[in-house]
């Protein structure tokens, strides 16, 4: 008994030294800047800007200044997300289960190459694309003048599709290509449609890979600053743009911090219940293929 006690004090130990460093980790550069920037927001701004200690919460009161920039992320991120959900899925859905042996690694290869190449230069090819001497001049020769495409929030979700298509890509095809070829077999034997087949056997496979690719793109979006700048030109600007704006050109770091608190609070409830209802879909779908 005694020797059985010693040995699991020894591997509390060693579990607690594993786990130092990360915990650590997680505490100076994740739960002490949130620290701050929680302090900050219930100061004041300083009369050269920045922050003066008080206790308000006036920065809070003032939120609704800041709407249109939560009213366009909380649109453009999940209708992004959705977007690049149903651009990916049938993309890894072929290299997972259709592509041969031989030209999967070039697929792969194909969808990692956007990768080598700055996320910014990428970008900024939009804007010849979008522009007036892109797609709008194509399609003026059809007869389709006026057509304005940069500086609208349709700039945005192409920049966003093709920026992050591959994060929702690869656990997708990581789900997928883990798939028993079997259960396909078996669905097939007892009569099952192609389609049938596939709502009950291979989508609820791959609703792992869904629900991470899904969060992956999601949590980004709710950050993102680039796209909504450059494709966006000041007319479409996300909570990044404010944040941006609010610390180093207003340099109010009070306010800008109360709208960093308020993104993170609506991050978090909505990450909690997407995985809520998610967890709810994957159980129901065990249910469906057992």
């Amino acid at each position: 008994m005694a020797k059985a006690e010693q040995s699991g004090g020894q591997r509390s130990v060693v579990t607690t030294m594993l786990l130092l460093p990360t915990t650590l980790w997680f505490l100076l550069l994740l739960v002490l800047p949130l620290i701050v920037i929680l302090v900050f927001s219930v100061g004041e701004r300083g009369p050269a800007g920045g922050y003066q200690p008080a206790f308000t919460l006036d920065q809070y009161a003032n939120l609704p200044a800041r709407l249109k920039a939560f009213t366009n992320t909380l649109t453009l991120a999940p209708l992004g997300t959705i977007l690049c959900l149903l651009f990916a899925y049938p993309l890894a859905y072929f290299l997972g289960v259709r592509a041969s042996a031989r030209a999967k690694p070039l697929l792969l290869a194909l969808v990692v190459v956007p990768f080598w190449t700055s996320f910014l230069i990428r970008t900024y090819a939009w804007i010849f694309i979008l522009g007036g001497r892109g797609i709008p001049a194509l399609l003026a020769q059809f007869g389709l003048d006026d057509v304005r495409l940069i500086n609208t929030p349709f700039a945005v979700l192409v920049g966003i599709v093709y920026g992050y298509l591959p994060l929702m890509v690869f656990p997708i095809y990581v789900s997928l290509e883990k798939l028993d070829k079997r259960l396909l077999e078996a669905s097939a034997d007892l009569g099952a449609s192609p389609l049938r087949s596939f709502l009950q056997v291979t989508l609820p496979m791959s609703l792992p890979g869904i629900v991470t690719g899904c969060l992956l793109v999601f949590i980004l979006l709710m950050g993102e600053y680039l796209i909504p700048a450059i494709l966006g030109g000041g007319k479409v600007f996300f909570v990044g743009n404010a944040l941006v704006d609010l610390f180093l050109q207003s340099r109010n770091w009070p306010f800008g911090s109360a709208v960093a608190m308020a993104l993170v609070v609506i991050m978090l409830l909505a990450v909690t219940a997407y995985l809520y209802f998610a967890s709810r879909g994957r159980r129901r779908a065990d249910v469906s293929v057992i």
